[in-house]
């Protein structure tokens, strides 16, 4: 007894000492899991602070007052209001008379071209539109609010500064005299970009907006909801609750594991090789990104699907056949509903994936510029993500903060999706 009892402290000790390394590790690990996760959060945050700060002057655009006499000598000398007559005038001559009014000092080309430069070009197409709306407008004078050129919108936003040198900077000393001239009148003022969100893309940045981008990737995205959630659903089914276990049925779930992971311009290759070479379907159109994002997020679908059958307890499966139920009867009446939350979260995820994807896009063509505004899955489109590529790689500053404005609606509708799967989840998943 007296050998083994000063043992017993020594050995409580080491214990003790094993605890309390055991303890600090558990807190440095608590720490560097918070620590990354602060990290990660940090990160973000400066993206889209970044972004938002690059971005939210695009949604406000600056407009010039334009008090514009439409005299019928010019417009419709023949008093016939026709419409063909009407729309031949020379609106973009009526424009710059009007502005050469309001200038009268101005009297070589050069500074003409200068003074020409302060509106953007869709002043003309603006004025017709709205004689041919109105044609009782000819013969008086008619105020129009025209959208400034994009470096008048630059420099109004603050972007150009009239303290950097001449030669710096796209405006000249000149124009931002005109420009305060019309600011002392009351004629220049900065209101919400509607023309961002209705209009479709331009090579003119002031005029440039979503509208086309947003319809493609609304058609592509319809296509790949019609065809991969059946698809994944079904074959969800098939591999979970009817399938044999055996060495093909292995093969086929390696398969769509693996192909989770490829990089998604090999289905843009794909679509190039089988949709529009072999197959003959339209370039750049919805129906075709649509298929080819199909097949990129068919095998998210199916792993989602299967881990919510798997998640279905089997009671669930045994209380049905053992009251008489057959195996489609079971998984069609019982299975599948309460299985169905967590299919359509693995369809939401993998849709949003896909609306944010570029490279397969670019692939089969939706890489065009496109102003029409698409009516249908057939028609030419670009989407959201190509949108965004092309105005990255434009050189005028007035197309950085429309790229960024885009990335922001992007960005919206992502985590929209994200947050509804999430919602989704929560709302109708059974927990057992």
């Amino acid at each position: 007894m007296s050998d083994t009892a000063p043992a017993r402290p020594a050995t409580a000790e080491a214990v003790a000492r094993g605890l309390r390394r055991r303890y600090a590790a558990e807190q440095r690990f608590r720490l560097y899991g918070m620590a990354a996760i602060g990290f990660a959060l940090a990160v973000l945050t400066i993206l889209f602070a970044t972004v938002v700060a690059n971005g939210w002057s695009a949604f406000r655009q600056t407009y010039i007052q334009l008090d514009l006499p439409l005299e019928a000598a010019d417009i419709d000398p023949d008093g016939t209001r026709d419409p063909a007559v009407l729309s031949r005038a020379d609106y973009e001559g009526l424009v710059k008379k009007t502005l050469r009014g309001m200038f009268p000092d101005v009297t070589n080309r050069r500074e003409k071209r200068e003074l020409y430069d302060l509106v953007s070009s869709a002043a003309a197409f603006d004025l017709r539109d709205a004689v041919l709306e109105d044609p009782s407008l000819v013969g008086g004078t008619f105020q129009l609010r025209v959208p400034a050129s994009d470096d008048l919108d630059m420099y109004m936003k603050g972007y150009i500064r009239a303290d950097s040198p001449e030669d710096e900077r796209r405006i000249s000393d000149r124009q931002i005299a005109r420009i305060e001239a019309l600011r002392e009148q009351g004629r220049v003022e900065t209101g919400f970009n509607l023309g961002f969100f209705i209009s479709g893309d331009s090579r003119e940045p002031e005029l440039a907006g979503i509208a086309g981008a947003a319809l493609g990737s609304l058609w592509t995205m319809l296509v790949v909801l019609i065809l991969s959630f059946p698809l994944g659903v079904m074959a969800a089914i098939y591999l979970e609750e009817f399938a044999p276990r055996n060495r093909w049925t292995d093969i086929i779930e390696v398969n769509i594991n693996n192909l989770a992971a490829v990089p998604s311009i090999v289905f843009g290759l794909l679509g190039l090789a089988v949709f529009l070479n072999f197959f003959g379907l339209p370039r750049s159109a919805p129906l075709v990104g649509g298929m080819v994002l199909a097949l990129m997020t068919l095998p998210t679908v199916i792993i989602a699907g299967r881990a919510a059958l798997q998640a279905v307890p089997p009671s669930i499966r045994e209380a049905a056949l053992g009251l008489g139920a057959s195996r489609m009867q079971m998984v069609g009446g019982h299975v599948l509903p309460l299985a169905m939350p967590g299919m359509l979260t693995g369809a939401i995820i993998g849709m949003a994936r896909a609306l944010g994807e570029t490279a397969p896009l670019l692939m089969i063509g939706m890489v065009a510029f496109i102003v029409d505004l698409p009516k249908g899955p057939l028609d030419a489109a670009t989407a959201l993500p190509v949108q965004i590529f092309l105005w990255a790689d434009s050189p005028e500053r007035a197309f950085v903060e429309r790229t960024s404005a885009a990335t922001i609606v992007l960005l919206v509708f992502l985590i929209c999706m994200n947050l509804g799967a999430v919602l989704l989840r929560r709302k109708f998943e059974r927990r057992w």
